[in-house]
């Protein structure tokens, strides 16, 4: 599923049950009518966020996001997070599909109002909101120092494609002198804004000690209930799951994947959790500076994968700007070949080796009915890139030398071909640089693989003419012997592309290679000299110059920025004075990352966040260091 807060109590987005399903909110793209579900004052107050620490011993943080409501009348904390299973439980406890938002009163007194609007399918379905009994609370009568009643209630919200959400509650006292709050839920009509059904809300008072925790979730669907008779084997902890699955004496039993809910279960979910995060982070072998942040950095890689295949989100947002009011609005949440092999690069170096272990549905569709992100229209979902070619070379493996043979085949049959490059361009086919670089490192790791297997390899002649061939081209139609730089293709030399920055990285060309270094040099200069870098962080390209098909204006590219600091960084091995400015490059561009140490896809002249976030491309560098 995809998530995504706002910094004052709000899910602004959320795509559920996968990366790629239709949102249920979408607010950050349309204020009014794209859904939110939030928990908020309703009196004045600053706000400070964080991630909660993976354990006292530690520093490094869990995905487990927590925000703080102050006044001078009260203090209270959201506790937000997507319950896991503990490494060891995973195979055999499910992946709940429950957003999990726990509120408490720390200090004195704040009154709250929660609100939970969603807007299915893109706000495009109506829906129906129910208040009805709650039947998977166990009777509150048989739980110490609760009050007595039949039942408590949750809310049912079915959306006209049939897709249901229910949103349940637990209260309970963390100190003996509070006593337990009162919840009762209602519905709210935001029609006027444009709402396709009512919302649901809460507006309570909490007082120090005072807490409440609710649950967002897909219900499950024709599940059997478990048996009395299940609970006759196995060890104890088993036995206190079990028991937890079947509740009080006399009370219908319940499955794995719908549990009684309780403040014992939940208590203990926050906790696997924790742990879990803890126990994946410190697999990480990095030990060079900056270590919070490329730590960090892991963790977003890491919450990109797509846990029932493996597979490696681009992003887990679509259609935020790449400029406020433009156009430059894409779908990124689909698996990129190409993005998804820097990112098992980037979590193998780290450590994580666990990680590199068909079908695209993505037409692309634009929805008009949206305002877009501070009015940029369109908002899109799919991507028509989903249908381009890219001709950097198809990933390889270890496993099949037969199929290895046969992608480098592909790539030296076609790597005369031209194609629409990694920025995904619009209009028309060209043979540009980066392209025809990473078609010959492609070429290159298969030569490469052979030598250092000794595999038999029928094509090797085949090969190294290729490889050679289209080294001697890029030398030499790529380069612009005026300007002395690489041009961003054969066509358009005279168009500056900091893509050609990743020559050294992928070893096609030493970082003190005089051709490298004037072409760094040149990117380095701001626009009005010809150059792509601003205020320290780098564009893509100048979009006035290169006709990609799309139009409008976009902001600096992190990628871009990243892969210029480790370019620096390379050549600064025979210039200190380039080392110099790697370090203050990215020492300014952690500047930008927010206040959980995140950054977007791009940032503008004003240092305002753009485009999609979290972008998978933008980590890879940054955990590759």
């Amino acid at each position: 599923m995809d998530l995504t807060y706002a910094h004052r109590g709000k899910v602004e987005s959320y795509c559920v049950p996968n990366f790629d399903s239709p949102s249920v909110f979408a607010r950050i793209l349309d204020k009014d009518k794209g859904g939110h579900f939030s928990i908020m004052p309703t009196v004045p107050f600053t706000v400070k966020q964080n991630y909660l620490p993976s354990s006292n011993k530690s520093r490094l943080s869990a995905q487990v996001l927590q925000t703080k409501f102050m006044n001078e009348l009260g203090v209270a904390s959201i506790t937000d997070f997507l319950p896991r299973p503990s490494s060891s439980a995973s195979a055999t406890k499910p992946l709940l599909p429950w957003l999990i938002r726990r509120v408490e009163c720390i200090r004195g007194t704040m009154p709250l109002m929660m609100q939970c609007a969603p807007a299915f399918n893109y706000a495009l379905d109506t829906h129906s909101t129910e208040i009805v009994p709650d039947t998977s609370i166990p009777p509150l009568d048989l739980q110490p120092g609760t009050p007595t009643q039949n039942h408590q209630n949750k809310v049912v919200f079915t959306s006209s494609s049939g897709f249901v959400l229910d949103l349940r509650y637990i209260t309970e006292s963390t100190l003996d002198a509070a006593c337990v709050p009162s919840i009762e839920l209602g519905t709210l009509d935001l029609t006027s804004k444009g709402h396709k059904g009512l919302a649901a809300y809460s507006a309570t008072q909490l007082t120090e000690g005072q807490a409440v925790t609710f649950v967002l979730r897909t219900p499950p669907e024709h599940e059997a209930p478990m048996t009395a008779s299940a609970t006759r084997t196995g060890t104890k902890a088993e036995l206190e799951r079990k028991l937890t699955l079947l509740g009080p004496l006399g009370v219908k039993p319940r499955t794995v994947h719908d549990p009684f809910l309780t403040k014992e279960l939940l208590h203990s979910l926050l906790t696997i959790t924790n742990r879990y995060w803890y126990e994946w982070i410190r697999q990480s072998t990095y030990t060079g500076s900056w270590k919070e942040a490329v730590h960090r950095s892991a963790l977003a890689l890491k919450l990109l994968i797509y846990e029932p295949t493996g597979a490696v989100v681009a992003s887990p947002t679509f259609s935020l700007p790449e400029f406020i009011g433009g156009t430059r609005n894409w779908d990124y949440r689909a698996s990129w070949i190409r993005d998804s092999s820097f990112t098992l690069y980037a979590l193998i170096r780290l450590g994580f080796t666990q990680e590199a272990n068909g079908g695209k549905d993505l037409e692309e569709i634009e929805l008009l009915h949206l305002d877009g992100h501070k009015g940029s229209k369109p908002v899109r979902i799919g991507n028509g890139a989903a249908d381009h070619v890219q001709l950097f070379g198809k990933p390889l493996s270890y496993d099949d030398w037969v199929l290895v043979r046969e992608l480098v085949d592909y790539v030296v049959a076609n790597y005369k071909e031209p194609d629409l490059s990694i920025w995904e361009v619009r209009n028309k086919k060209r043979h540009f640089t980066y392209s025809k670089i990473m078609l010959w490192v492609a070429i290159d790791r298969g030569l490469r693989l052979a030598d250092k297997r000794s595999l038999p390899c029928p094509n090797r002649a085949r090969w190294l003419a290729a490889r050679d061939e289209l080294y001697e081209e890029i030398m030499n139609k790529a380069w612009n012997r005026e300007g002395q730089f690489f041009g961003q293709s054969y066509e358009d030399t005279d168009v500056l592309d900091s893509a050609v920055l990743i020559m050294p990285l992928v070893f096609f060309m030493h970082g003190s290679d005089p051709r490298f270094i004037s072409s760094l040099k040149q990117i380095l200069k701001s626009p009005e000299r010809g150059g792509l870098t601003s205020n320290n962080l780098v564009y893509r390209y100048d979009v006035t110059k290169s006709e990609d098909g799309v139009g409008g204006e976009e902001g600096t590219f992190c990628l871009c920025t990243l892969w210029c600091v480790e370019a620096l960084t390379r050549a600064g091995e025979y210039d200190k004075a380039l080392l110099a400015r790697s370090v203050s490059m990215f020492e300014d561009f952690l500047m930008y990352l927010n206040h959980v140490g995140l950054c977007t896809e791009e940032i503008s002249d004003a240092g305002e966040a753009l485009g999609n976030a979290v972008q998978g491309f933008t980590y890879d560098d940054f955990a590759s260091f």
